[in-house]
């Protein structure tokens, strides 16, 4: 086996090895080769080569978001690093852990007019947890590694990306053939995390404050599969003075959960806005989609709410007064062992969920009779997609529509929504895909897709790996936008019109590829696309009218608005 002559490359790859890190995505570069052949020669590491930088970084945090486990990144110098800094930036806000690895010129050689040659260092500012500038000229081993091992752990225990920048002397090519072992210096150097330990009476002041709270709103956001079990949902379906808002990515789903916030909360009226106002809102899982369930509670103004979970708080209704850094199981069921304050005789929950099927039968009715669109076709996919899979969804209307309809329970939902950029959806799938063995369908708009396409440009694509691409001819988001189309001229430069169609790049890629322009077209291509899942890749394209869409759309809540929303009649008691 060939192993590199350069010590700190030596040094990065076995912290990475110490730390748990089991896979490597790799972009071709000559001044990354000691660190590309180190983790090709040490045995533990799944390498993956992917030539587009910024897919790269996408395909990295789809493993990470599949396995919970750090990717590490290993790119050349220059320009190339600065391609990873879309994914780190969905990392650091969907609290991803990326292990980002550059390699640098030497320290002398920045800014003399080397090739690919930038200031690297503390390039990520912020959007990183952690970061290590180490030195070619520095002979303290000791320090080098006591530096690493605490970036390194910083990804495990924040949950996000770190950066570890590695300048590398010529020559860059020479081997060895057997390893250095620098084992003693990071077992003493390896800072990984530990649990986090609550203190118990503060825990016993949360709870004896919630079961005195008459009316209070859970709210998941994106959540990984299996955080929230059974028992857990037992407590509060139990508990008449609670009510739960799940979104599309909570992946957690319940009769009595409203997962529909768009539709139950629009044109609220100001009776309604002080009847179910939540006293206490709990959330739990990281960023939310729906804009209007944001708008909602802040205008509400919440006077205490509280996050629940490992995950950094976002204060995003401005009254975050405690964060319970502990798992919602553990929490909840240690309140179900202590006694409530008094019996809740509250109408809370019902109050919400009456008004859910008001609006739900709303929906019901328009969609019998609504024409082909993004709708409909949204509604076919809820009901056509099979049990059993992995879906990915594409920013930025194709969540939006998702949110629409109830979510199957046993899909495994996710979305980029820490920074809720189009790039990188379809890179992030196909790293997903490539980290769960299970169907994976990407269900995705034609801006993002294009944008995306070197997704495609690269070796790993599973058989049973899917795309639903639905293409208006553009950015339809901006036309759902109030006010987006009052921008002159709004076609050129927010719609951005085009003509293009998945059919070359299907071929190009190796994908199947079946099209729909209608309802009958569409239910035929959706049976043969899941007709077997040996049969290769398969994209589906769905072409819509894109000067209908947002028309629909608006009439869509228009009509729901319409539905008879009877007063209700306010818990005297509970005030």
């Amino acid at each position: 086996m060939d192993y590199s002559c350069h010590t700190l490359s030596h040094l990065v790859v076995q912290h990475c090895l110490s730390a748990g890190v089991e896979t490597v995505v790799i972009s071709p570069g000559s001044r990354n080769a000691p660190l590309v052949m180190d983790f090709q020669a040490y045995a533990g590491f799944k390498c993956y080569s992917i030539v587009d930088e910024r897919s790269a970084g996408f395909f990295a945090l789809g493993i990470a978001q599949q396995s919970g486990r750090a990717v590490a990144l290993v790119c050349t110098s220059g320009s190339a690093l600065v391609n990873y800094f879309p994914a780190v930036t969905e990392a650091y806000y969907s609290q991803l852990p990326l292990i980002v690895i550059s390699a640098d010129r030497p320290e002398e050689l920045i800014d003399r007019g080397e090739g690919q040659t930038i200031k690297q260092k503390n390039i990520f500012g912020g959007h990183v947890l952690g970061q290590t500038n180490l030195s070619n000229q520095d002979s303290n081993l000791n320090s080098a590694s006591e530096s690493l091992g605490k970036t390194i752990g910083q990804a495990f225990a924040g949950r996000g990306p770190v950066h570890i920048n590695v300048p590398m002397d010529e020559p860059l090519y020479e081997k060895s053939h057997r390893p250095m072992d620098f084992g003693t210096m990071i077992a003493k150097h390896l800072v990984m995390p530990s649990p986090s330990l609550l203190d118990e009476s503060y825990v016993a002041d949360r709870i004896k404050q919630y079961h005195a709270t008459p009316k209070k709103m859970i709210m998941i956001g994106a959540m990984a599969p299996g955080r929230v079990n059974a028992d857990l949902m037992e407590i509060w379906q139990s508990d008449p003075s609670v009510i739960v808002l799940t979104e599309t990515l909570a992946n957690a789903h319940h009769p009595e959960f409203i997962s529909g916030i768009d539709q139950t909360i629009t044109h609220m009226t100001e009776e309604q806005q002080v009847d179910l106002k939540p006293d206490l809102l709990i959330t739990m899982g990281g960023m939310i989609v729906s804009k209007r369930i944001k708008k909602l509670l802040r205008a509400m103004e919440i006077q205490e709410h509280w996050h629940l979970g490992p995950e950094r708080p976002n204060d995003t209704f401005f009254a975050l007064k405690h964060h319970l850094d502990a798992a919602p199981n553990d929490f909840f069921m240690k309140l179900a062992q202590t006694d409530p304050i008094e019996e809740s005789e509250s109408s809370f929950k019902q109050d919400w969920l009456d008004l859910r099927e008001r609006r739900m039968s709303g929906h019901r009715d328009f969609l019998s009779q609504s024409s082909f669109c993004d709708l409909k076709v949204h509604e076919a996919l809820a009901l056509a997609l099979p049990n059993n899979i992995q879906l990915q969804i594409a920013n930025s209307a194709s969540i939006r529509y998702a949110q629409l309809f109830p979510a199957n329970a046993t899909h495994e939902i996710f979305c980029n929504r820490g920074t809720s950029g189009i790039e990188g959806s379809t890179s992030t799938a196909m790293g997903a895909a490539v980290a769960n063995p299970k169907p994976t369908v990407l269900i995705t708009g034609d801006l993002s897709f294009f944008y995306d396409i070197n997704a495609l440009w690269q070796n790993h694509t599973p058989n049973n790996f899917r795309i639903i691409l639905i293409n208006n001819q553009g950015g339809g988001i901006f036309r759902i936008l109030p006010k987006a189309k009052s921008i002159k001229p709004f076609e050129t430069y927010l719609e951005t019109p085009h003509q293009r169609n998945a059919v070359l790049m299907a071929k190009e890629f190796g994908f199947n590829y079946f099209s729909a322009h209608d309802q009958s077209s569409l239910t035929e291509a959706l049976d043969a696309l899941f007709s077997t899942q040996d049969a290769g890749p398969q994209i589906l394209e769905i072409f819509t009218p894109k000067q209908d869409n947002d028309l629909i759309l608006n009439q869509y809540f228009d009509h729901l608005d319409q539905m008879a929303t009877p007063h209700l009649v306010t818990d005297k008691s509970n005030q």
